[in-house]
């Protein structure tokens, strides 16, 4: 029995093979899209995207031209020997075009048990303000 995992293990560790040249020119890395909930506020927007096996050091965020860039890239290295191999990590790559109202120069962001939290402030001129009324 203890051969059977032996081969498995070495089976996993095994470069994948290329059916065509074509794989050749294909990019190595694959990605997902991490699922995420947006709130608006009068403040701005929140967003939470789930980010499970990211660190802060694996986390890439930007914003150019009007688009935000999230990307997660996960360090496997961390986790030990690898002894079984029934699934691959995935790096996370997600965008989103940005509203002009976004003060970009003001987001933040923070990562916290694999949960992105990132906070987009509106720009002042963008916020609803009350206007006050004034007796003739």
């Amino acid at each position: 029995m203890a051969n059977a995992i032996e081969n498995t293990v070495q089976e996993a560790r095994a470069e994948p093979v290329r059916l065509s040249e074509q794989e050749l020119t294909r990019q190595e890395e694959r990605y997902a899209a991490p699922p995420v909930d947006i709130y608006e506020t009068e403040e701005g927007l929140t967003v939470l995207a789930d980010l499970p096996g990211v660190s802060p050091s694996g986390l890439s965020i930007h914003v150019e031209r009007g688009i935000l860039t999230i990307e997660g890239k996960i360090d496997a290295g961390s986790r030990g020997a690898l002894l079984s191999h029934e699934f691959d990590l995935t790096s996370f790559y997600r965008q989103f075009r940005v509203a002009e109202t976004i003060d970009t120069e003001k987001i933040r962001a923070t990562l916290k048990h694999g949960v992105l939290h990132l906070a987009l402030p509106k720009l002042e001129k963008a916020k609803p303000r009350q206007i006050p009324v004034q007796s003739a």
